[in-house]
């Protein structure tokens, strides 16, 4: 089986969020179930300069009128797979970030940056660029790559089965209408059953509309997506579509996130011998200036700080979970006002609150190793990879019983701490009130160490892992792909194979 995996962002070459965790660890989990996984990437700065092994296979003196591109094979720096650059030094060699500048404005060419993505995409799965590889599946991911789909679909002959995921069904790729002749698309797409949406085009609706078969994050996200609430104005497409939407839960890598093995911090631990931990959230009060007390419960948020993860919630809440005898560490950037009313809080209570505007791969380890909570309410997530590392290094999480957080957090009532399922706090509605009744629970539960202990070791215990979603996306691929459809020399490979057997 082989896989052209087309994503914007890889870990650790470029992240701006959870997108690039799932890029650079599903693949890694089907390549050791024996898939031909291969990645493709713009070529930002940086990750032509942390790509490992490259060299440059295709050159290209203008490709779609943008200039010269070169196609660039390199590994990952590490987990050794293959990964392919689009080096398009017009489009990709900027200073800021893959979709915006520096004052984070969005990229006024980004329908142009990612349809020459697309395009490129297209042509090497179909094996226009590689003499000796073509794709049997395209696994596309989120608005970035939606027009793959739609241009193998409109392109004739044999070509490979597409998949989408859906990461965030809120980020749409919408554009205006009249860019559409400088993509260089089939024709007569540009209608309400095509990649039209309300005026303008829309590369993730491209992509839901021409993709064999969909996925989401998680189950409860891939239900929630059919309704108007979350739907995002796609709902009337996805519903028509929902025979071919599945949600596979999103995993967590704990070849990078386990606190027995993590090297960022400064004493490790694990479910049988909890002590580091300690050390760890001693360390991380001190780095972040707040008071040395041990016994006081450190309340962690490492997030975007957007209206979509409620840190507007958040931030108006501070004043009185400082004064219910926490702490509480902030990590995040987004937007500019959450930012300020969160800061203007930590000058307020100083060495009561710590704010980091930004995110540090480093201090988002040590945040989880040191915290005692995560607060990680959502007015929607297709799933959350938050919460899962903070289970496994023993900071139990705060959640709104929404998408995936619904999917992977039990709350912790006396039924289920009697019962050791409790792994967190949920709660339902989105209003300060419901949000701070779920820290009072917690922080109660806090001051019983035995019970405190029993969810948190039950929290620790949890496996999400990503092996059981990789069988089931590699599933998926054999149904889109299917030996005489895909490759017929591989019937031929099992002949040979059942024969040698007997």
């Amino acid at each position: 089986m082989r896989v052209l995996f087309i994503s914007s962002e890889v870990y650790p070459l470029i992240k701006t969020g959870g997108l690039a965790d799932v890029s650079a660890a599903l693949p890694a989990a089907l390549a050791e179930l024996g898939v031909d996984i291969q990645l493709l990437l713009p070529g930002y700065p940086k990750a032509l300069e942390f790509a490992a092994k490259k060299s440059v296979q295709i050159e290209v003196a203008d490709f779609m009128g943008v200039g010269p591109m070169r196609l660039i094979s390199a590994r990952t720096p590490d987990t050794n797979l293959r990964i392919w650059l689009v080096d398009c030094p017009s489009l990709y060699q900027r200073s800021g970030g893959p979709y915006q500048d520096g004052n984070g404005h969005d990229w006024p060419d980004n329908a142009l940056r990612f349809a020459v993505f697309n395009h490129v995409a297209a042509q090497l799965s179909r094996g226009l660029l590689l003499p000796d590889w073509r794709a049997d599946i395209v696994h596309a991911n989120d608005w970035h790559t939606g027009l793959v789909p739609m241009i193998l679909a409109e392109t004739p002959g044999q070509r490979p089965g597409t998949l989408l995921t859906i990461h965030n069904l809120a980020f749409q790729g919408v554009f205006p209408i009249d860019i559409y002749p400088r993509l260089d698309l089939p024709g007569g797409n540009v209608i309400p059953d095509g990649f039209e949406f309300y005026g303008k085009i829309s590369f993730l609706k491209a992509g839901l509309s021409y993709s064999d078969r969909l996925t989401t994050v998680s189950p409860t996200y891939a239900r929630e997506i059919l309704t108007a609430e979350h739907g995002c104005g796609l709902e009337g497409l996805l519903q028509y579509r929902k025979n071919d939407l599945a949600g596979i839960l999103n995993g967590a890598d704990y070849h990078i996130w386990d606190p027995a093995t993590d090297a960022h911090l400064p004493a490790n631990f694990n479910l049988q011998d909890i002590a580091g931990k300690r050390v760890c959230k001693t360390a991380l009060q001190a780095e972040l200036g707040l008071e040395p007390e041990p016994e006081t419960p450190l309340i962690v948020l490492v997030s975007r700080l957007t209206e979509q993860k409620m840190a507007d919630v958040v931030a108006d809440a501070l004043p009185r979970i400082i004064g219910s005898g926490a702490q509480c560490a902030v990590i995040g950037n987004g937007d500019r006002g959450i930012e300020e009313q969160i800061e203007a809080a930590a000058r307020q209570y100083p060495n009561r609150i710590a704010v980091r505007i930004g995110y540090e791969e480093p201090l988002a380890h040590r945040v989880m190793a040191g915290g005692d909570i995560l607060l990680h309410p959502s007015r929607f997530e297709p799933c959350g990879l938050t919460q899962l590392y903070a289970m496994h290094y023993g900071t139990l999480p705060i959640v709104r019983n929404t998408g995936g957080l619904r999917d992977t957090v039990v709350d912790a009532t006396e039924l289920s701490i009697r019962e050791s399922t409790a792994t967190g706090f949920t709660f339902e509605g989105v209003s300060t009130t419901e949000m701070l009744d779920c820290i009072e629970r917690a922080l109660a539960l806090y001051q019983q160490p035995l019970a405190w202990r029993k969810v948190q070791r039950q929290a620790m215990a949890q496996d999400f892992g990503w092996a059981k979603s990789a069988h089931q996306y590699l599933a998926l691929y054999h149904d889109l792909a299917p030996f005489d459809a895909a490759r017929p020399e591989a019937i031929i490979d099992d002949c040979v194979r059942e024969k040698a057997a007997g």
